[in-house]
């Protein structure tokens, strides 16, 4: 009845609203319904839809008790592959990609990837932080990665191959070719990835190689290692050499020792 009487002549569409808005929270439905047949009773012209929102938009704070409001989108932990929010989407950016992705194979002895679909931002950077020391992992598009291929003789293999679909992480390691295997194998049994992130295949010495390749590569020595074996089979050369001759049964012995007398003018 209140409403009835301080509405103003004629029934306006703006003032429907304020005066609905203010007694949304006691209302009911029931309420609703008797308002729009005072409408009708004042011959005010109002929308079906526009009721119906009104009739929504009211019961929801009738009921709730507290206005409606839009929740603000929380953000997520998830690896971003260089789409909509990545870093290369512009033309500059994607420039700038493919410069670094280059720089990466010039000094790479050797190449693999892995699925870098379903990795959290925690699982990539404990990944990053096992690899050795001059291994660098990247995720990047298949686009941006095959015109920095084009750039780098002995990489060219990759064009048009399987490795070159899908998401992908890829390796670029400088010298530790057989820690750097490891260490993915490491992250990838300990995190429960063996079906869904293994090592699909990747490049070394220009020759594309399957899982089963890289995995032959894996059981190789490292160039350090093979260094380190090299110098300690040179050092051992004289040691024995020194054995032998010293021994005073060998044949080496007793012929250094025939020629050293002979030299002095001994005859035996």
């Amino acid at each position: 009845t209140k409403f009835a009487t301080q509405c103003p002549k004629p029934l306006t569409f703006e003032f429907f609203c304020r005066e609905f808005t203010l007694k949304s929270r006691c209302i009911r439905i029931h309420t609703l319904n008797s308002y729009i047949q005072q409408f009708k009773r004042k011959e005010m012209k109002i929308s079906t839809t526009s009721i119906t929102f009104l009739a929504v938009v009211g019961s929801a704070v009738a009921f709730n008790g507290s206005p409606v409001f839009h929740r603000s989108p929380q953000r997520s932990s998830a690896l971003h592959m260089g789409g909509a929010r990545g870093g290369a989407t512009s033309p500059a950016g994607k420039a700038k990609t493919v410069e670094v992705v280059s720089e990466l194979l010039e000094k790479s002895e050797m190449i693999f990837t892995m699925p870098a679909s379903g990795l959290t931002v925690s699982e990539v950077t404990a990944l990053r932080r096992s690899l050795p020391e001059g291994t660098t992992a990247k995720v990047v598009k298949n686009t941006l990665m095959a015109r920095a291929i084009d750039d780098n003789e002995g990489f060219e293999g990759l064009q048009g191959t399987a490795l070159m679909k899908g998401a992908n992480m890829w390796f670029f390691v400088e010298d530790d070719i057989s820690g750097s295997l490891k260490s993915v194998k490491s992250f990838i049994k300990e995190n429960g990835k063996i079906e869904s992130h293994g090592v699909e295949g990747g490049v070394i010495d220009g020759d594309v190689i399957d899982a089963a390749g890289v995995k032959a590569v894996e059981n190789l020595p490292s160039k350090i290692e093979l260094i380190a074996r090299i110098a300690g089979g040179i050092k051992a050369v004289p040691t024995k050499l020194a054995r032998v001759t010293k021994a005073p049964n060998s044949k080496l012995a007793r012929a250094i020792k025939l020629a050293t007398d002979k030299n002095n003018g001994v005859e035996e």
